[in-house]
C-alpha cells in the first residue's frame, strides 16, 4: 500500500493519496484545487488515480474533486444522500472500494454524519483479508482532540441539535467501536474553524482519542451537543459560499499567470470596484501603502483571513513581494475567490513617485503606548477581535468582544469618530481588523503589538517585584 497524507498548514487541511503499489490503482480523499501535487506523486510511485472520495460537502475550502477527475477521468464518490450539480458515484455505508489484486488494498465506507448530513469516513485496509483497518480518514467528524461543529448548515434549516445527535452516533458509537489500534487521519488540523480545540497533530489513533479527547468521552446526547457547539469561533462568511460551490458544476483552476499592471491601471481599476489586497508583512505596510488596500500578510492564515475581510464577488489587485503574486493568487483560489485582476510589482518605488495624500500610513502600539494612550484619554474604543474560547480567558478590561470573523457584519457597531484600538492574541489578526476599518471610512485606528500575551506579560511584569 502507498498511503501519502498532504497537509496544506495555511488551511490547516489534510488530503490524502492511497493507492495499491501492485495493481497501479489509487484514490484521493478531499483534495484542493491546486491538482499538481497529486499528480506528481501518484506519477512518482507509478499510480494512476481512478477516484476521488469526497468525506463530505466542505465548507473552508473549494475542494478538488472536479480538476482531478478532469485530469484523469476519476469518478467522484460521496456518501449517501449527497446531491450535486455533477455526475458523483454515491457510496453507500458497508460499501468496499477495492483499489488491488486479490488480497490488496480496500476502502471500506462508513456513514458518519454530524458535521453534515452526507458525510462519510474512510477505513482503509491494506489487505483485504485484514481483520483490524490500517486507519480511518475521519473527514470533519473526528479531529485530533475534538470533533466537528454540528452548527455550520443553520443557515439551512438543519439544526445544530439534529447534527449534534448524528455527530454523538458517528462519533461515540462508530468510530469509537474500531479497535484502539486503529490510526486516526482527519481531514483539518489546529487552526481550522471547523472546530474549537484542535490538535497540531496530524495523526493519532483511536485508542489515544477515546482516553484523551473530551467529545469521545461516554456521554449522552444532551451533553454531547452543549460541549461541542460552545465557544466555537465565528465561521467566515465565505463558508456558505465554499459549501454551495463544492455542490456546483464550476469553472475548474487552472495556473494562469497573474499579469502585472502599472499604477495607473491600478488607479482605474479600483475606480471601477476593486480592491487592492496588500500581502506584505504588518511593519512594511504600517510604513507605507496605497490609501485604501487592504492588509493580510502572505505568512499566515492568508486565504482563510482573505475570506473574512473580501468577498468572492471583489475583483483584487494583489500587492505582494517580488515573486509572491502567484502564490498569493493559487491561495485565494483555494476558497474560490478567482477574480484576481493583476498586481502591482515594486509597490516601494511606486510610492515613492505619488502624492503624499495617496499613501496611507498604519499606527500600531506597545503595550506601554498603549497604557499611556488609556491614561490620556477615556474615549478609546478598544475591540477583542480574538474567537471566544480565547477570551474565555481573560481581555484587556474595557475591551468589546467582536471576532474577527464577524467584523465586517458588525463594523457598523464601532463608533467612528472615536479612537479605536484593535487587539488579539500576538498583533497579526488585529493588523487585519485595523487595515480593515480604515479601508472602510475609520481615520483613528491602530492596533496592539503582541496582542493580549504581550499587554499581559507587561502586567504581570509590573506587578512582580525587582
Amino acid at each position: 500500500m502507498y498511503f501519502a497524507q498532504h497537509y496544506l498548514d495555511c488551511l490547516s487541511q489534510a488530503s490524502y493519496l492511497i493507492g495499491d503499489e501492485r495493481s497501479g490503482r489509487a484514490v484521493v480523499v478531499d483534495p484542493r484545487r491546486d491538482i499538481e501535487v497529486y499528480l506528481a506523486d501518484a506519477a512518482e510511485h507509478g499510480l494512476r488515480i481512478e477516484g476521488v472520495v469526497m468525506t463530505h460537502f466542505h465548507a473552508d475550502f473549494l475542494a478538488g474533486h472536479l480538476e482531478l477527475a478532469g485530469a484523469t477521468g476519476a469518478w467522484i464518490g460521496y456518501g449517501p444522500s449527497a446531491r450535486t450539480e455533477y455526475p458523483i458515484r454515491h457510496l453507500a455505508d458497508g460499501e468496499r472500494v477495492d483499489l488491488g489484486l486479490p488480497g490488496g488494498v480496500v476502502l471500506q465506507i462508513m456513514h458518519t454524519p454530524g458535521h453534515t448530513p452526507e458525510a462519510i469516513s474512510v477505513l482503509v485496509y491494506e489487505h483485504g483479508g485484514d481483520e483490524v483497518p490500517y486507519g480511518v480518514l475521519t473527514g470533519d467528524a473526528l479531529f485530533i482532540g475534538d470533533v466537528g461543529r454540528p452548527d455550520l448548515l443553520a443557515s439551512v434549516g438543519v439544526s445544530a441539535e439534529e447534527l449534534g445527535a448524528m455527530l454523538h452516533d458517528s462519533v461515540q458509537h462508530k468510530l469509537m467501536g474500531l479497535p484502539d489500534a486503529v490510526r486516526v487521519f482527519p481531514a483539518h488540523g489546529a487552526g481550522s474553524a471547523c472546530g474549537k480545540n484542535l490538535s497540531t497533530a496530524t495523526r493519532s489513533t483511536v485508542g489515544e482519542q477515546r482516553s484523551t479527547n473530551p467529545a469521545c468521552l461516554p456521554m449522552p446526547p444532551e451533553q454531547f451537543v452543549r460541549m461541542v457547539t460552545q465557544g466555537q469561533p465565528a465561521p467566515p462568511a465565505y463558508f456558505g459560499y465554499d459549501a454551495r460551490r463544492n455542490k456546483e458544476n464550476r469553472a475548474t483552476y487552472h495556473h494562469d499567470d497573474v499579469p502585472a499592471l502599472a499604477y495607473p491601471q491600478v488607479r482605474d481599476a479600483v475606480a471601477r470596484g476593486s480592491v487592492v489586497l496588500d500581502t506584505r508583512d504588518a511593519d512594511e505596510f504600517t510604513a507605507g501603502h496605497l490609501r485604501g488596500s487592504l492588509s493580510v500578510p502572505l505568512d499566515g492564515r492568508f486565504a482563510e483571513t482573505s475570506g473574512i475581510v473580501l468577498t468572492p464577488q471583489d475583483s483584487v489587485v494583489i500587492v505582494a513581494a517580488p515573486g509572491r503574486e502567484t502564490e498569493a493568487a493559487t491561495r485565494l483560489a483555494r476558497i474560490g475567490f478567482d477574480n484576481v485582476a493583476g498586481y502591482l510589482p515594486l509597490v516601494e518605488a511606486v510610492l515613492t513617485r505619488l502624492d503624499p495624500a495617496q499613501i496611507g500610513h498604519a499606527s500600531r502600539l506597545t503595550p506601554a503606548g498603549l497604557d499611556a494612550v488609556l491614561t490620556r484619554r477615556s474615549d478609546v474604543v478598544l475591540i477583542d477581535v480574538r474567537n471566544p474560547v480565547e477570551v474565555a480567558d481573560g481581555m484587556i478590561p474595557g475591551a468589546r468582544h467582536i471576532p474577527l470573523a464577524q467584523l465586517p457584519g458588525r463594523a457598523a457597531q464601532i463608533p467612528a469618530d472615536r479612537p479605536v484600538v484593535l487587539t488579539c492574541a500576538g498583533g497579526w489578526r488585529s493588523s487585519v481588523a485595523a487595515g480593515y476599518l480604515r479601508a472602510h471610512g475609520f481615520t483613528d485606528v491602530s492596533d496592539l503589538i503582541g496582542g493580549y500575551d504581550a499587554w499581559l506579560a507587561r502586567r504581570r511584569a509590573l506587578a512582580t517585584p525587582a
